[in-house]
């Protein structure tokens, strides 16, 4: 099917350009300089994670999490498919272990190797085409030890209103990760500051345009082009839940990522997810 081919094309050149987005100098060292975790991860981290055990990080990204998680882990390993961003988790914490590998094949290592696996900062949704995603899910299947947990988070299509202390749309990635912490100074004002009643009609209004008429809000799942111009995978938590149910994960968390306000599928950007196996 021609249609079809074309998207598979697109959806082959986005995942380029997602690894050459994070590939980037200022990207790594903007992620080099994270050292935060969010309410809502700290909370399921607390929740679910227990001292002495083998945690495997992938997208571990310039290692905003190894500190957090590795503190009481027996073993802890953080993979990335970015040469840079493994070069400078390396030299932060040569203590841990951190390798060059897809989130699609963790061959490197033996089935049940680890208690966790933990996948933060939405990465999930970056592994395009569908299939990649997939094989994914296949391979934490594996390396997990029986009753092992699954951490994710992931966007959600359907959030397209915009409430008080929510940063802009506008605000990119880029922006978000320029200082230590999750947020810069555009977005620490957003959320310091009230905005208007017109201002957050204005944001929802803009979402409503950039997703409420795309075929994933409906459907609750699919392809939209993020904040960065790059193609992302996006699903509800009903959709999620169903399609890594299908690979032997039974969801045993869900928390949205505006914790500790109480999440709403129009509000919530994304949710963070846990399974066990």
């Amino acid at each position: 099917m021609p249609g079809l081919d074309r998207v598979v094309l697109a959806q082959h050149h986005h995942a380029k350009e997602i690894h050459k987005y994070y590939s980037s100098p200022a990207i790594v060292a903007s992620y080099g300089r994270q050292d935060y975790i969010t309410p809502c991860e700290r909370l399921l981290f607390d929740a679910f994670i227990k001292p002495g055990m083998a945690i495997l990080d992938i997208g571990v990204g310039g290692g905003r999490t190894s500190q957090y998680l590795a503190r009481n882990a027996s073993r802890y390993v953080g993979i990335d498919y970015s040469a840079e961003m493994v070069r400078l988790c390396r030299k932060r914490y040569p203590q841990w272990e951190y390798f060059e590998d897809s989130a699609t094949d963790l061959s490197r290592f033996a089935n049940g190797s680890f208690d966790v696996v933990v996948m933060s900062y939405n990465m999930i949704d970056d592994l395009i085409p569908d299939k990649s995603r997939q094989r994914c899910l296949q391979e934490c299947y594996r390396v997990l030890h029986e009753a092992g947990l699954l951490m994710f988070s992931s966007h959600n299509p359907r959030a397209i209103i915009v409430r008080s202390g929510q940063e802009p749309e506008k605000t990119t990635q880029s922006e978000q990760t320029g200082i230590p912490g999750n947020q810069s100074d555009l977005s620490q004002r957003a959320r310091n500051k009230p905005a208007n009643v017109f201002s957050l009609l204005c944001w929802s209004f803009h979402r409503v345009l950039k997703y409420g008429l795309k075929v994933p809000f409906w459907s609750g799942h699919g392809y939209m082009v993020d904040s960065e111009n790059l193609l992302t995978h996006f699903w509800t938590p009903k959709r999620a839940i169903a399609e890594v149910g299908e690979y032997g994960f039974r969801c045993v968390g869900l928390q949205g990522d505006d914790y500790p306000k109480m999440s709403h599928i129009l509000t919530t950007d994304w949710y963070y997810y846990v399974f066990e196996k």
